[in-house]
Parts: structure tokens; sequence; C-alpha cells
């Protein structure tokens, strides 16, 4: 039997010219001078477009494939992805001002999360944005809403399903949930919607993210539909909608492997003869973040020291948690692993070592790399973390130690 560790997958997605990892078309180097300071976070353009390209050719073209802003609300990467998608789902009133700023139709446009103040409400409503609604308690708020201002506001019903994606990293539905309302419970709303007079668009069912299991995806895929196709005999209209959430997850970690895109589509299609003689009015949706944007971004810092303590080699950096919570381990992890990180200016290098990354913070919590082998660094070498293109910098403690926060580009 092998002992060996296991390993990250390799890193293909950006090529390397003369030991230099080359982003948006240019050398990293370059690229630092261009932003003019570290760290940053730049998110490679081409990248974007090719996965959507990837989804576009492996999913049903019945499905249409909206964007999760939470991922990476950046607006120069909304701006592209929204030239490449069908539809944006947005969490709060500042990622719904920067989805409306883009050419999307607001009917293209979702709002999702728990705990909306009525301000947000109103400007979902006023904007004709389709309010996911997370509880009875919100659908009277929007109703009331609704009538001060004298519009009809576009709903649909946050599902909180009895089972889970299996697999998943993050399970959001199955058992006791702060998001959505509980299946059985969902009738009896669905009758009060009729009530009320709201404009009833259909379902969002959304049962977990960060899966690169196939059989895990196409079970939810096929419970989702069933579920749906059950609650809607109970709908006081037509369904219009039916967002299968989304949940497909890429790899981190070593020992992970690249979601197979293509098995999961194929079995989508699968489905949808059953979904259009079920729902023949609704428009099925599959809602992805990360899958589209994670793999085509990086996160770049300095080596300002190289320390050894007690015979163990720690470069330290400019970035850190503050920058890059997730990739410090403190982001959702019960047992810290390395993100793929390199040495940017020499990806490979003529000598290699056995170096831990930390940054300038006073807490032993700031660490973007445990003893990882990577080519060996000097002083003013970057150190480029893989993999950062969501839940990166606004899903961290910037504020952490006041140090300055990270640029961010889109190349």
């Amino acid at each position: 039997m092998s002992n060996a560790r296991p390993r990250h997958a390799p890193v293909t997605q950006f090529p390397v010219r003369a030991d230099c990892l080359q982003i948006g078309g240019m050398p990293l180097t370059r690229l630092a001078q261009r932003v003019g300071r570290t760290p940053f976070y730049a998110y490679d353009r081409q990248r974007i477009t090719n996965r959507v390209a990837v989804l576009r050719q492996h999913l049903p073209e019945e499905i249409h494939l909206h964007y999760a802003m939470k991922a990476n609300p950046m607006p120069a990467v909304v701006q592209h992805l929204a030239s490449l998608v069908d539809g944006l789902d947005v969490a709060s009133a500042g990622e719904m001002k920067i989805a409306l700023d883009t050419p999307t139709p607001p009917h293209q446009i979702s709002f999702a999360g728990p705990g909306k103040a009525d301000g947000e409400l109103s400007c979902a409503i006023a904007a004709g944005i389709t309010l996911n609604m997370e509880s009875g308690q919100e659908m009277e708020r929007i109703a009331k809403l609704g009538d001060q201002l004298g519009i009809r506001p576009k709903v649909a019903v946050r599902v909180n399903p009895d089972f889970e994606l299996k697999s998943s990293s993050m399970k959001m539905g199955g058992g006791p949930k702060q998001f959505g309302v509980d299946a059985e419970r969902v009738p009896a709303m669905l009758a009060r919607l009729g009530e009320l007079g709201l404009d009833f668009e259909g379902f969002h069912i959304f049962s977990g993210s960060q899966n690169l299991k196939v059989a895990a995806l196409q079970e939810s895929h096929e419970k989702t539909l069933q579920l749906a196709i059950a609650l809607a005999r109970h709908a006081p209209d037509t369904v219009r909608l039916l967002n299968i959430g989304g949940g497909f997850g890429v790899p981190y970690f070593p020992g992970d492997e690249a979601l197979d895109v293509a098995a999961v589509g194929e079995n989508l299609r699968r489905l949808m003869p059953e979904a259009k003689r079920q729902l023949p009015d609704a428009r099925l949706v599959i809602e992805l973040g990360r899958y589209l944007v994670a793999e085509a971004g990086v996160y770049v810092c300095r080596v300002l020291e190289r320390k050894e303590s007690r015979g163990q080699i720690f470069l330290v950096t400019d970035g850190g948690l503050h920058h890059h919570l997730a990739a410090s381990g403190n982001f959702g992890q019960v047992i810290r692993k390395n993100y793929p990180v390199v040495v940017g200016n020499q990806v490979q290098g003529a000598e290699r070592e056995i170096v831990s990354v930390v940054g300038p913070l006073c807490t032993p919590l700031d660490l973007l790399a445990d003893r990882m082998e990577m080519s060996k660094a000097e002083v003013g070498d970057l150190i480029v973390v893989f993999q950062s293109g969501a839940y990166g910098l606004t899903a961290s403690p910037t504020a952490f130690l006041s140090h300055p926060a990270p640029a961010e580009v889109l190349v």
C-alpha cells in the first residue's frame, strides 16, 4: 500500500512562460507593476468566459444559467458575466445596486437570503426583481410593502427541502435551516400567497454547495424536480420558474478532483422531458457562483522576509487571512488544508524547499500555506494563491489589524 500523501490536482488554467505565471495574457511580474502594489486579486476575463462556454456545451439548452453574485461581487466581474449568463442572483441591497447597473433585465434578477430589511424589499419591488421569500412573515411584509408602493411584487418561494445535497461541504437544505420554508409548510404558504395576490413566479430549491460528486448532484436534481412537481399542485398560479440552485464544486485541496460537468449535464438532459411535461411553462435555472469564477482568480502577495525558526522556513508576506480568510483555513474548514500555492515568478524554480507562507498579522491563524513544497523564494518574490476568484476579498475580515485593503483587477 502506498503511503504517498495526496497532491493538488494540476492547476492548468494559467499558462507558464519562462517559469513565470501568465494572468490575462501577461507575465505576473508585469501585472504586478501595472497594479502598482501588492497584495492584489486578479481575475482572468478569458478564464471566466471559457467556464461559461463549457457549461453551455454540457448543460441542456433549456437550462438558464444565473450567476450568484455573492461569490464575487466585484462590479467589473459582474458586468462581464452579465454579458454571458441569463440572469443574476443577489443577496443584499449593495449587490442589487451592482446588478441593476448591468444590462440584465430586472425580471432576470432574483434576491435571496434571510433577514431582508424593509428598505431592501421596497427597492427590489420597485425595481421589478423577483424576491425569493424565506418565510411566511417575509411574505406578509412583501405584500404590505407592495400595497404601499402600488406595485404587485414578483415572488418565488425558497423551499427548504426534506433532503440534503450529500457530500456537500456547505449544506443549505434538509433538516432545520434558517434558509427557506420547510417543504411541508409550503402548501399552506402557497394558499396564503394566492389570497395576498402576489405575482407568483415559482420555486427556488437549493440544497447545498461546493460538491464534487456527480452522483450526489444527480440525486439532488432528481429529488428537486420531483419536489417541485409535488408543490406545483398547490400553487396559486402556473409555475413559471424553477431554480434548482447550484452546488457545482471546484478542486481546492489535495486529493480533490474536478467535477465531471458533462455527466451532470447528461443527467439533467435525461430529466428534461419530465420537467417539460409536468411544468410546461417553467424556465429551469441553475444558479452558480463559485464554479463560474473561483478558478479564474488568483491572490498575489509579496515576500517581505525569509525567516527560519527551529528548522522551519517561513516566508513572511504582505498578504494574509485579512484578505483571504478561506485560504487561511478559517472559513468553514474543520481540518485545515492548503489551497494550491506557488511562487508565481518562478513556478518550478532551480531549487525546491518546504516552507510555510504567513502574513503580517499578529496571530498564528495568519497562514496561507503550511509546510508546502515550492520553489525557493527570496524577498520580493510573488506568492500566488490559486482558486481565489470566489469568496476571497468580500468573505474576509479586511478591517482586522487595520492593514490596507488589497487591490482587485479584471484582466
